[in-house]
């Protein structure tokens, strides 16, 4: 059966209130041909995110208005892994308990800069060698910092964190592990890596919204050997340790604002 992601702004609300409109809606859903699976609440923001079976996003919503009212600002139509590998493990909750379980996330991004030179550089064989080199040094950060591959891009990695802290340790473990990986190497491997933050969403088994367009716009202006970070990350890590440097305001591509822009030095926190 299909699998429906929707979306709810409702400031105010309690993990009690959510807990409640959860049970109304299971107790109706067989009505519609509806399983309501979980839901993800966040109540410092005020939102809600809601997963379910159902034939139709018509059937999915009828729940919600006829079981309380509380109907999404938006639903979508979601594939069940790209779910998994972004907001961790599906949990279900107990009926009537409350439940919060935040859809905020940190998003990074790496990228090996200049491939074309790259090739042009080292050959076929080359490229591909420093290729499995990155992916070898990301995915071992990813599984010691908590991390959740999204998907390759071909030039580097997109990952998912439920912890901002943690993306930040696995983007200085990355460079440093390159650093190392770099010594005394002929064919160095020059990596940036971009991180931002706030609540993507899932479509069609891919990422999108501002924290991901972000975090891939830092990667993109950001340098080799180098972490960008968007304000927000810095904000959430202040006081945690890292060492931030500010590199003023750019303008990126897809945002109307300038955007200012933080450099990590590649130090662990404690």
């Amino acid at each position: 059966m299909p699998l429906f992601l929707d979306r709810h702004d409702i400031p105010g609300a309690t993990a009690v209130d959510l807990a409640m409109a959860h049970a109304r809606d299971v107790e109706i859903e067989k009505q519609y041909g509806v399983k309501y699976i979980t839901y993800w609440f966040d109540p410092s923001r005020g939102t809600a995110f809601c997963l379910a079976e159902g034939p139709d996003a018509v059937s999915v919503e009828a729940v919600h208005r006829d079981s309380h009212g509380l109907t999404a600002s938006r639903i979508i139509l979601v594939d069940q892994r790209s779910v998994g590998s972004f907001m961790g493990a599906i949990l279900e909750p107990e009926l009537g308990e409350p439940f919060a379980h935040t859809a905020f996330r940190a998003i990074l991004f790496t990228d090996i800069e200049g491939s074309t030179a790259r090739t042009m550089r080292v050959g076929d064989a080359g490229a591909m060698r420093l290729l499995r080199a990155h992916d070898a040094i990301v995915r071992a950060a990813l599984g010691t910092n908590g991390g959740l591959e999204v998907k390759h891009t071909g030039d580097g990695i997109m990952a998912s964190f439920t912890s901002v802290t943690d993306a930040v340790r696995c983007a200085i473990e990355i460079q440093r592990k390159v650093a190392e990986r770099n010594t005394g190497a002929a064919d160095a491997l020059r990596l940036r890596v971009g991180v931002s933050c706030g609540e993507p969403v899932t479509e069609e088994g891919d990422l999108f919204g501002a924290a991901v367009e972000l975090a891939a716009r830092l990667c993109a202006h950001g340098y080799a050997g180098g972490i960008l970070v968007s304000s927000a990350v810095r904000e959430v890590c202040l006081g945690k340790g890292f060492a931030f440097e500010d590199h003023g305001v750019a303008e990126l591509k897809g945002f109307d604002e300038p955007v200012r822009l933080y450099g990590v030095r590649t130090q662990t926190a404690p």
